[in-house]
C-alpha cells in the first residue's frame, strides 16, 4: 500500500484529516464527516510498518515514538502538500493521524476572519492568544497574522513550534522557525534561547505547561510581542485555565503579570455552513481595555468579562461568541438549529434570533465581504 497516493488523494479530495490502522480502510475526514477509501484495501501490519518508515526518518524520533507511545512530526510531498503527523500506539500496535496543511497561507479574507485581527497583528508588544478546541483552525489563524505582519512590518520574528506546519517565507520580516524534538528539546527551552535571538516577535505554538506560559508572560513584559495558543473554549476559559495552571499562592502575582501583558484573546469555533459546502469561522474577540484590566486582576469582577465584550464592539471591535453567531445567522450562512448548537447561551440567542431583523449587523466589520474559508 503506497502512503503518498493515499495522502495525494486525501489532497484531491479536498479532505481535513486522514486516519490509518490496522484492520481498517484509509479514513478520509471531507466536510468533517468521515469516509471510508475501500479503493485500498484493508490496512495491514506491515503497510503500518512502512509507512513508520516513511515518515520517520530520524532514528531518534523512531526511539522517542518506541519510549513515549506516540510522536508529532511533520511529512511532505514535494509539489503536493504538507501534513501534520501524529503517530500512537493503540492496542499494542501504531495508528497514525494525518492534518493536512495548507502549502499557501490564507488571508483573512480567504478565511472570512474579522478584520480586527489586522489590526491585533501588528501591535508592539504583548501577549495575543489564539484558542479553542482541536480541529477548529487556530494555528491556521494563527499563520495568517503572522504572515499579515510579515507582508506589513520589519521584524524578527522566532517561531517555535511541535512540528512546524506553516512554511513562512520572508517578506518585510526576517523570520527563524524552530522545531521542538529536531531544532530545541522544549518549548520553554527555545522560549528562553529565544529572547536571545533579537526578536521582535515570537510565536509559541502551544503553552503546554507552567514554565511556558511564565517565560512566555515574562517575554511580552519585557517589551515583545507574543503570539500563541490554548486549547479552550473561550476567551474566560482561557484567562481561568492560565491562572489555574500556577499554585494559589502565585495567582494574584499572575493575575497582574496577565493583566499587564494581555493585549488580546481571540477564540474560534468552526460551523457547518448552510448555503454551500464547507465551514466558516465564528470568533470571540476579548481586548485587554481599562475594564478588562480591572476584571482580569480582581476574581469579583471576572464574570464582568463577557459584558464587556458585549459593551465593547463598537468603540474596541470585542464580541461574543454569541455575537458571532448571531452574524453567520443573519448573513443567512448557518442553520438556526447549528446557530443554537454552537452557542455559548443557546437560550440567549434564540430570543435575539427572534427578535433581531436580518439587516442588523455590520458584515464589513466582521469580514464576511468576501466567503472563501
Amino acid at each position: 500500500m503506497d502512503l503518498n497516493e493515499i495522502l495525494t488523494d486525501a489532497v484531491n479530495m479536498n479532505a481535513t484529516d486522514i486516519h490509518l490502522k490496522i484492520g481498517r480502510h484509509p479514513v478520509f475526514r471531507i466536510n468533517r464527516k468521515l469516509t471510508d477509501i475501500d479503493k485500498y484495501g484493508k490496512i495491514r501490519e506491515q503497510d503500518i510498518v512502512n509507512f513508520i518508515n516513511t515518515v520517520i526518518k530520524s532514528e531518534n524520533k523512531k526511539a522517542e515514538l518506541i519510549r513515549k507511545g506516540e510522536i508529532d512530526i511533520s511529512y511532505s510531498i514535494p509539489g503536493v502538500s504538507r501534513y501534520r503527523v501524529n503517530v500512537y500506539r493503540q492496542r499494542g500496535t501504531y495508528a497514525f493521524a494525518f492534518r493536512i496543511l495548507k502549502t499557501k497561507i490564507p488571508s483573512f479574507d480567504e478565511l472570512n476572519l474579522p478584520k480586527k485581527l489586522a489590526e491585533i497583528s501588528l501591535e508592539k508588544r504583548g501577549l495575543v492568544l489564539v484558542t479553542g478546541p482541536t480541529g477548529t483552525g487556530k494555528s491556521t489563524t494563527l499563520a495568517a497574522m503572522i504572515d499579515y505582519r510579515n507582508q506589513s512590518m520589519e521584524d524578527v520574528i522566532i517561531t517555535i513550534e511541535d512540528p512546524i506546519e506553516y512554511v513562512f517565507h520572508d517578506k518585510k520580516c526576517y523570520i527563524a522557525q524552530r522545531e521542538i524534538g529536531l531544532d530545541s528539546t522544549t518549548f520553554a527551552t527555545a522560549l528562553r534561547a529565544a529572547l536571545r535571538e533579537d526578536p521582535d516577535v515570537i510565536m509559541v505554538g502551544e503553552m503546554r505547561d507552567i514554565e511556558t506560559v511564565e517565560t512566555a508572560l515574562r517575554a511580552a513584559e519585557t517589551g515583545h510581542l507574543v503570539f500563541s495558543t490554548l486549547h479552550t473554549q473561550d476567551a474566560k476559559d482561557t484567562l481561568n485555565r492560565i491562572i489555574d495552571m500556577f499554585p494559589l499562592e502565585a495567582q494574584n502575582h499572575i493575575r497582574i503579570m496577565l493583566a499587564s501583558t494581555l493585549k488580546a484573546v481571540i477564540s474560534q469555533r468552526l460551523i457547518p455552513r448552510k448555503d454551500k459546502d464547507g465551514i466558516v469561522p465564528a470568533v470571540e474577540i476579548l481586548i485587554n481595555t481599562g475594564a478588562v484590566f480591572d476584571a482580569i486582576i480582581d476574581p469579583d469582577k471576572f464574570e464582568t468579562i463577557t459584558e464587556l465584550m458585549e459593551k465593547g464592539k463598537t468603540e474596541y471591535g470585542m464580541q461574543t461568541f454569541d455575537m458571532a453567531i448571531l452574524e453567520l445567522y443573519n448573513k443567512g450562512w448557518i442553520s438556526y438549529e447549528n446557530a443554537l448548537a454552537y452557542a455559548t447561551n443557546p437560550s440567549d440567542l434564540d430570543l435575539k434570533i427572534k427578535g433581531v431583523s436580518s439587516g442588523e449587523y455590520d458584515a464589513g466589520m466582521y469580514g464576511l465581504d468576501n466567503p472563501k474559508y
